[in-house]
């Protein structure tokens, strides 16, 4: 296959390529290409890829030529341990199947049925966080989004778990990220130090969700619940169910998935809140207005329109999932350009939503770029929070209401402000981008909530 024209290098070190810098601060090293090109070529360690900073390119290949592409090595091959061959991993039919298996759950009926849960726990957290009291909102919006996910979607109690959920995960995530940062990359199922380590983090995982597996079959009925759904789910064609870890590869996926990357665009978005105090002062304004003091509900939402503005702004800066990766399955071309069989691409969501040439001052916190009338007018995959095309995230309206429903509820209670003498914050991406080290700020109550 010869190219039309090739895709420009990525200058580097000749002998490690990009990998040192990537390691280094890979959210870095993602944004710093915002403006550098909308398709380059890069090598890190000894494996070539390409990368790809440009909307256009990834519409093309994610919603256009979505069927030449598969997932990247990264999950499938190193997060499969965690992840077995749930909707994150899997490919083609078994994918398509899980899908179409799981969309009922997030349904708009369904979705509704969850907003009271949410808003009830929200107001539960912060009601013993006392005024000046320091609080680590990162580490706060985990613990009450693992409790949100447990309850709405396994009918579970988990939040006492929290501790020991959320140190697994991070050992587990470390791991991947840190193989596939890795010089030489050691397969997962070799029996070294680090895959022993990282299997005890998933053995551990494994106790609580199999724990809560077998608690619905000896219970026998339909508690309503996704897990109840999947346990129940019968095989079109042959009538089978599912066994125990298919549903364990399911619900872990939804353990990682539904909790983490709206606990992250949570902790975000109150840091930037702190940063942006005009920004803030119209949604306490706006929450204020519309809820008066009460809990807000489902159908509070579509009047606090500004909440809702604010969420997508801040994962336009922060996105949970600032990358991923697909695979070429044939000769295929991208932008013009020649992509071979077998080629690795990593989208850079975090270099798009930062480009000029998409948004205006690119860096700067401005939730007006989220009107109703600026997103109808945003190009196609200039905003990739939750992926593109066949793989977009199946909860991703669970996820952005969860959110708005967190966001205004605290909102009315609280702010949060940083302590004094705190740095700048610094990105921890692993598969999604946390706040390094946590985000410790300052609770204050806020008169009008009293």
């Amino acid at each position: 296959m010869s190219p039309s024209n090739a895709i420009p290098h990525l200058l580097d070190s000749a002998i490690f390529g990009s990998i040192l810098r990537y390691r280094e601060d890979r959210f870095r090293f993602l944004t710093d290409l915002a403006d550098r090109g909308p398709i380059l070529r890069a090598r890190m360690g000894a494996f070539p890829l390409v990368l790809v900073t440009s909307a256009e390119i990834s519409h093309e290949a994610l919603v256009e030529k979505d069927a030449d592409f598969m997932k990247g090595f990264g999950l499938s091959v190193f997060g499969r341990p965690l992840l077995g061959n749930g909707l994150l991993t899997s490919e083609g039919s078994v994918h398509r199947k899980q899908r179409k298996l799981m969309a009922p759950a997030f349904v708009q009926k369904r979705i509704a049925e969850y907003a009271t849960e949410i808003s009830a726990r929200t107001e539960a957290a912060q009601a013993p966080w006392r005024d000046g009291e320091t609080v680590d909102v990162a580490e706060a919006m985990m613990r009450l989004t693992l409790e949100i996910v447990g309850k709405t979607l396994f009918d579970a109690e988990i939040g006492h778990e929290s501790a020991e959920i959320g140190e697994a995960l991070t050992l587990a995530m470390q791991h991947i990220i840190g193989s596939l940062s890795s010089l030489v990359p050691i397969p997962p199922t070799w029996p070294t130090p680090r895959n022993r380590r990282n299997q005890g983090s998933i053995d551990r995982l494994d106790k609580i969700v199999y724990g809560m597996i077998r608690e619905h079959r000896e219970g026998g009925r339909d508690r309503g619940d996704f897990l109840s759904m999947l346990l129940l789910a019968q095989d079109e064609d042959d009538g089978s169910t599912m066994t125990d870890k298919q549903v364990r590869d399911e619900a872990m996926t939804i353990v990682l998935a539904g909790h983490e990357t709206t606990a992250n665009a949570l902790a975000w978005t109150f840091y930037l809140l702190a940063q942006y105090p005009a920004v803030r002062a119209r949604l306490e304004a706006e929450v204020d207005g519309v809820l008066a003091g009460r809990s807000p509900t489902l159908a509070d939402l579509p009047k606090l329109p500004y909440a809702l503005q604010i969420m997508k702004e801040a994962m336009r800066l922060y996105p949970p999932v600032y990358v991923f990766a697909r695979r070429a399955l044939h000769d295929v071309t991208l932008g013009g350009h020649a992509v071979p069989k077998g080629q690795m691409v990593l989208f850079n969501v975090a270099g798009i939503h930062r480009a000029s040439r998409y948004f205006a001052e690119p860096n700067r916190f401005d939730p007006d770029r989220f009107t109703p009338a600026a997103e109808k007018a945003m190009q196609r995959q200039t905003y990739m929070p939750f992926g593109a095309g066949s793989r977009v995230c199946i909860g991703n309206h669970f996820a952005l209401m969860e959110g708005q429903l967190v966001l205004t509820a605290l909102a009315q209670r609280l702010r949060f402000d940083p302590l004094p003498g705190a740095r700048r914050v610094d990105t921890e991406p692993l598969i999604t981008l946390r706040p390094r080290g946590g985000l410790p700020m300052r609770a204050q109550r806020r008169a009008a909530s009293a």
